[in-house]
Parts: structure tokens; C-alpha cells; sequence
């Protein structure tokens, strides 16, 4: 054999080694970034509102509301658990939470909300979210909202961070969380969590805007951050409002 050759396989040798030992060590970096999220660990249930014989809100054109808030769910899905979160959802396809016997529209939403809180505390949540959108008579309003358990410090925090995230990414809304006693996943469900009005289906703008992958993507993220700001940053800063 050559040295010529000789020298050519000792180097196509190295070249195979280096890699072999390269690529393991890059999906330890990897697994390492994971690992090290802030979110890593963590376990987030999203509740799409509504879903099944529940529509939720309409919009003028017929769009639904429990068709955009389960696509806006699954993103916001992807961005978390990326960052390491275990993620869990009260419905994966268009379907309420309510046994199949029971009859009736009123009594189907009553069980619904129950095991949608039954479902977060089963999960042992770290933190939940619950996404909706809104739909009213008029059409002059726009712009989303967060709203949280006024009694839970924690549950304010977060609805804060969100809602700061949303105003600052998507510029919509000038609106600031708000706490709310009457909901009763917001009031029931002990896990800290915020209910989360991304826009009016009834706003023909904002319509189009929430029908959009981009825009859906684009709410997703902005929740997404304030989840993280929330879990690195604890306290909301008042003095500054953001």
C-alpha cells in the first residue's frame, strides 16, 4: 500500500472519529439546553374554550370561537414545550368535556367547566391557561384581555405578564389585566392560571386577524413570553407597568 493511500485513510479515519464523538456531544448540549429552561419540568394544562355542540362566540361570517382557540392552543403548545414544559390540553379535537348522555346545552357547558377543573388539578398543574375569545353586539370594540382569580397573588402575576406581553407584541390592546370573581375555572381551579380574551370575533378586522396562522402564531408567542416572564420574574414591576 502507497503512503500516499496510507495517509488518505488515516485522515478519512480522523475526519469519522472527530464526528462520532462530535455528534453525541452535541445532543448533550442540546438535552442541556432543555434541561435548563426556566420552564423545564414544569407542567402547564392550555384549556381551548368551548368546543363540540359549544361554539362559543360567532362572528358575523359564522367563524367560531372553539375552532380558533384550539389552533392558538396547539402553538402555544409547541413554544412550550420547547422550553422544556410538560404540556397537557382539556380537548384535542372539536369536543366538549361533558359525559356522552348528557342532554342539553345548558347542563353539557355545567360539566364541561367542572371537569375542565377537575382535568387541571388531576394534572398537578404548575400554572393553566384557559384561551377564549369574545363576540358582542356591537363591533367597535377590539383588542385582547387578560383576566385572573383577584384572591390569587400568583394568578395575577401571570395574567399581568401575559397581558403586557400581548400589548407589546401585538399593540391591540391598551387594556390592562383585570381580575375577575365570577369565573368559575378562575375561582375553582387551584392552580395559579389566567383566562386569556384574545379579541372580538365580532370586531370584522380583528376577525380576520384571529383567522389568520400568523396572527394566531403571534398570540401564541406573546402568551408564551409572559409565561416565561412570569416563572423568571415572579413579581410584576408596578412602578413601570410592564
Amino acid at each position: 500500500m502507497s503512503r500516499r493511500l496510507k495517509t488518505f485513510l488515516w485522515l478519512a479515519g480522523v475526519i469519522v472519529l472527530v464526528c462520532m464523538v462530535s455528534y453525541p456531544i452535541q445532543e448533550v448540549k442540546d438535552a442541556w439546553t432543555v434541561w435548563s429552561s426556566p420552564l423545564s419540568g414544569k407542567v402547564i394544562v392550555l384549556d381551548p374554550g368551548h368546543g363540540g355542540p359549544d361554539g362559543g362566540a360567532v362572528g358575523g361570517d359564522g367563524t367560531e370561537e372553539k375552532i380558533i382557540t384550539l389552533k392558538m392552543a396547539e402553538y402555544l403548545q409547541d413554544y412550550l414545550q420547547q422550553a422544556g414544559a410538560l404540556v397537557y390540553m382539556t380537548r384535542y379535537e372539536d369536543a366538549d368535556l361533558a359525559s356522552e348522555g348528557t342532554s342539553g346545552l345548558s347542563r353539557r357547558k355545567s360539566e364541561d367547566i367542572r371537569n375542565r377543573v377537575e382535568f387541571i388539578e388531576k394534572k398537578e398543574a404548575d400554572l393553566y391557561l384557559s384561551l377564549h375569545l369574545n363576540a358582542i353586539p356591537s363591533d367597535k370594540w377590539s383588542g385582547a384581555q387578560t383576566f385572573y382569580y383577584p384572591e390569587s397573588e400568583e394568578s395575577e402575576y401571570l395574567a399581568k405578564f401575559i397581558q403586557a406581553e400581548i400589548q407589546s407584541n401585538m399593540g391591540n390592546t391598551k387594556r390592562e389585566a383585570l381580575g375577575l370573581s365570577n369565573i368559575y375555572i378562575l375561582k375553582h381551579a387551584q392552580a395559579p392560571g389566567a383566562l386569556v380574551e384574545a379579541g372580538f370575533l365580532s370586531n370584522d378586522r380583528e376577525r380576520e386577524l384571529l383567522k389568520s396562522d400568523d396572527y394566531q402564531r403571534q398570540m401564541a408567542a406573546s402568551i408564551y413570553q409572559g409565561v416565561l416572564r412570569f416563572v423568571t420574574e415572579r413579581d410584576f414591576p408596578e412602578e413601570n407597568g410592564s
